[in-house]
């Protein structure tokens, strides 16, 4: 594992982000997705500062989870947040991928109950965030196991929908990977991280993913 200032020191220029709310998957994902030895727990909120990995010169980070988190005073929780935003600010030319890590199955109602209060869905806020800022975003769909195979093209428009994207969602497949880490079922994911990097010239790290 790499501290912030190794990585800093390390003169890596090619690094792969991964954001999202709290007990979506972030952990267990990387882990399945790099087998990186990221902390994995059940309650929200394990991680509470950036988690480095690393493979040949390609770094990966899994951002603290935003929104709820258990036992952990709102206070703290804007403060994870506006570090997180001031990390990927400060490396924003760095990392080439965000990944937006979201529990598919659960997405659409969560953004509805943010709408309904009048208030920016925390999840849409760091999509649009990301790609503002120029990073090539991903949005990993997690936990579709939960989701009947008919229903699934159905709750994937919601997805779009709700994220700003027309639908069908099948228009967006180089944005939304509909996946689940539980299953080890991360073909979509592997796929578009794979299309990144071969538009980097980067086929060599493929035996990473």
């Amino acid at each position: 594992m790499e501290t912030s200032k190794t990585v800093a020191e390390s003169g890596i220029n090619l690094e792969i982000t991964f954001v999202g709310r709290s007990n979506v998957g972030k952990s267990s994902l990387l882990r399945e997705l790099f087998g990186a030895k990221v902390k994995v727990g059940k309650r929200p909120g394990v991680t509470l500062r950036p988690t480095h990995a690393r493979v040949s010169d390609l770094l990966i980070t899994d951002m603290p989870g935003f929104g709820f988190m258990s036992g952990v005073k709102d206070r703290k929780q804007d403060i994870v947040k506006d570090k997180t935003v001031r990390y990927i600010e400060d490396n924003a030319e760095r990392i080439k991928i965000g990944v937006l890590v979201i529990d598919g199955p659960s997405f659409p109602e969560i953004v509805d109950r943010w709408d309904s209060r009048d208030q920016i869905p925390i999840d849409v806020e760091m999509f649009d965030f990301l790609r503002e800022i120029g990073i090539d975003t991903i949005v990993a769909a997690n936990k579709m196991d939960k989701v009947k195979a008919d229903d699934c093209d159905d709750l994937l428009d919601e997805v779009a929908v709700r994220l700003g994207l027309e639908p069908p969602w099948k228009n967006w497949k180089h944005i939304i990977a509909p996946i689940s880490a539980k299953k080890g079922d991360l073909k979509a994911l592997k796929g578009l991280l794979r299309d990144r990097l071969h538009e980097m010239k980067r086929d060599d790290l493929f035996k990473y993913i």
